[in-house]
């Protein structure tokens, strides 16, 4: 394989979450007395980190402040939620499983909170992923590359060895900024217009059609 090393990115590319980012959200919003967001609007949100999530589900000029605070409410709430509707996207487990079978190696990177991260990488996907890093104080988050190097030097590969998997602009903007090949993938919460815009190297329909893009 030229490449033997997969780094996924979580939210919309390995697993859906949407159903409960929304009611995560939603349950913070209306106890707060703020209006409620469609899962069409949270799907445009969310990408980017808890807290602009918060800052754009919000409603225009709210202070620094109260969207810090939204912002830890949410965390609370999400963790607890973590596994009521979410699920992996249809043919991701073979696809880890035929990974695993190749001897890849495997991990996940997202702005998703790290514990959460690591969580869900946990209940849904236990002995597939190898390493899992999320959003934290130590590193800055995608589209920063800082957090898919240290993925990398955990996993034990090099940069010329690896493939970045992910759904959205931040994905393909991520591996640019760390050097490697991406491919983007077209079920999660971004268009292909919006991959191919942004210069995806590979885009995909379905997960095994990645398998044919690690020999190439």
């Amino acid at each position: 394989m030229k490449f033997d090393t997969v780094i996924f990115d979580l939210d919309g590319t390995i697993l859906y979450t949407l159903e409960d980012l929304t009611d995560s959200l939603n349950a913070v919003l209306g106890q707060e007395g703020y209006g409620l967001r469609s899962m069409e609007d949270v799907r445009g949100f969310i990408g980017e980190g808890y807290r602009l999530l918060l800052e754009r589900a919000l409603p225009p000029g709210t202070k620094e402040a109260e969207i810090d605070r939204c912002t830890e409410l949410f965390r609370d709430v999400y963790y607890s939620n973590i596994a009521n509707k979410t699920r992996p996207y249809d043919g991701i487990l073979p696809l880890l499983q035929e990974l695993k079978h190749m001897g890849a190696r495997v991990g996940v990177v997202s702005n998703k909170m790290d514990e959460a991260t690591k969580e869900a990488c946990r209940l849904y996907f236990h002995g597939y992923i190898d390493v899992a890093i999320g959003d934290s104080p130590q590193r800055r988050r995608k589209p920063a590359p800082d957090n898919v190097y240290e993925a990398i030097r955990q996993l034990g590969s090099e940069k010329q060895k690896t493939i970045f998997v992910g759904d959205s602009n931040v994905d393909v903007k991520t591996a640019k900024n760390a050097g490697l090949a991406c491919v983007g993938v077209t079920w999660g919460y971004r268009s292909r217009d919006i991959l191919i815009r942004e210069g995806a190297d590979f885009i995909i329909d379905e997960p095994m059609e990645l398998l044919p893009l690690l020999q190439l």
